[in-house]
């Protein structure tokens, strides 16, 4: 009989302590699961924060190369016709015994693109400067899908020298 049983009251109802003897195992997998679920979501957010966190570094070293080359013509402003280019120089190509600062400048600036940007073989990173000295129009383009990004990105500083 259930009356004389230490868990029963004396109307006949069990107790708190005998309703629920702790948690099930189907709890503690629905728990498991769920706190899964929003591991992998903090995962996927870090990713993409990762990635967006180097196409910006890699559109403000961008702007910092822009204006690196930029100052290198200040400094030659008598020749500043000299560091435009006829269509966007992808690789770097040392310059000879007889060459002008223009030409050092600019394989400089180049090669500086590729360490700061991609890597010295990346053929996607290139610069191209026009209109120098009235209206110098400096373009760095690159390859952003890793980061998530286009695959010709193209960053432009206008100025005059």
């Amino acid at each position: 009989m259930l009356k004389n049983h230490p868990r029963v009251m004396r109307d006949g109802q069990l107790t708190a302590s005998s309703r629920q003897r702790g948690i099930s195992l189907i709890e503690v997998l629905v728990s498991v699961v769920v706190l899964a679920i929003g591991l992998l979501g903090v995962a996927a957010m870090q990713s993409i924060a990762l990635r967006g966190g180097q196409s910006s570094m890699e559109s403000s070293q961008a702007v910092i190369q822009t204006t690196s080359i930029l100052e290198s013509m200040r400094t030659n402003a008598a020749n500043a016709g000299n560091y435009n280019t006829a269509d966007w120089v992808c690789a770097v190509t040392a310059p000879g015994s007889g060459a002008t600062l223009a030409q050092v400048d600019m394989s400089t600036w180049i090669g500086s693109l590729k360490t700061t940007m991609g890597n010295t073989g990346d053929t996607t990173t290139c610069g191209r400067i026009t209109g120098c000295p009235g209206a110098c129009v400096i373009s760095v383009r690159w390859n952003d899908e890793r980061a998530g990004g286009a695959n010709q990105r193209v960053i432009q500083t206008r100025s005059a020298i």
